[in-house]
């Protein structure tokens, strides 16, 4: 079994990849990745090196709106399965830079399954976005909801599942829609949430508090992340609907105050800075994840508080590696 991951140098990417590798199939897992400097390059480069220890991991730097670079990489591949989680990332930065989402969020997508359409591929898995949902008032949210994308990242995600949609009706390539809800662990990003909370914690720099913490976030841990995606490639029913869409999300929404207490409680203090709402901000977000737990009865997401403290333990030892 041959798999791509795009942005396999990334946190979601990198995840999937490594548990991939880890496991005793065998398969061979490619990653294509541009190692934009959006964040830590020297991070990228950190979990690489850990993919790079499994022989069966094949790696090349290929940005996805090069589209003479992809077809090129495309031509002598036969893929079963593809992860697509390269993206330009960011709500705030896609209002300072909007053409930067355009680049890679709709013309690399659209070069990845302009280049898909003649494989036989099983099925392609996409990232979108809980962001597609906008400022939504009816809660949990779930698949079928109308979406209404507030900002620019939330624009490319919601135009990904329009032209998935397309492009599965005419040229019969099975699509998974993933709508990540704020996704949390260890190898984070550094510009999310809890890597900014830890760097305060750890590093005694001022935590920037926005509309006063008063957001609710459906934190989502990275692990059950990868199990779901592994769950995913063997559901039968994927095959027979050629673009499905699954909320991946914890069903759980968690106040950001509520991080800053968790981490009172344990003795780590926190300098916070009080800050108004950012611009194109969501307030809330609560995932409905029954789609996912119908399909997969067994399914257990990770405790919220377990999941945390697996992060802290993480983030304490290798706090340094993502600030570089």
């Amino acid at each position: 079994m041959q798999i791509l991951i795009t942005g396999a140098a990334g946190f979601i990417g990198f995840n999937l990849a490594h548990e991939l590798l880890k496991s005793k199939n065998k398969l061979k897992v490619y990653g294509i990745d541009n190692l934009s400097n959006y964040y830590s390059v020297n991070l990228k480069k950190k979990r690489l090196k850990i993919l790079k220890k499994f022989k069966n991991f094949k790696f090349s730097k290929i940005s996805l709106d090069n589209t003479v670079k992809l077809k090129k990489y495309f031509n002598n591949k036969n893929f079963d399965y593809i992860f697509h989680f390269a993206a330009q990332a960011g709500v705030l930065y896609s209002i300072k830079n909007p053409r930067a989402y355009l680049n890679s969020n709709t013309k690399g997508f659209f070069n990845l399954l302009e280049n898909s359409k003649n494989k036989k591929i099983k099925t392609i898995f996409y990232a979108s976005s809980s962001s597609v949902y906008g400022n939504s008032k009816k809660f949990p949210l779930n698949e079928d909801q109308i979406i209404k994308p507030i900002n620019f990242y939330g624009l490319t995600k919601k135009n990904n599942e329009e032209t998935a949609e397309i492009f599965s009706s005419f040229y019969k390539i099975n699509l998974v829609g993933l709508r990540f809800f704020t996704v949390f662990g260890e190898w984070g990003r550094p510009d999310m949430v809890f890597h900014k909370l830890f760097l305060s914690a750890f590093k005694k720099k001022i935590f920037q508090l926005n509309n006063k913490g008063n957001h609710l976030r459906d934190f989502t841990y990275i692990g059950d992340v990868v199990k779901v995606l592994i769950n995913l490639m063997n559901l039968k029913k994927i095959k027979q609907k050629k673009h499905i869409i699954f909320n991946i999300c914890s069903n759980k929404p968690v106040k950001l105050t509520s991080l800053i207490h968790i981490l009172n409680l344990k003795g780590i203090k926190i300098k916070l800075k009080m800050a108004p709402l950012q611009l194109a901000d969501i307030i809330k977000t609560h995932g409905c994840n029954k789609k996912i737990l119908k399909n997969f009865k067994s399914f257990k997401f990770t405790p919220f508080e377990k999941a945390f403290d697996k992060t802290i333990n993480w983030y304490r030892k290798n706090i340094n590696i993502t600030l570089k």
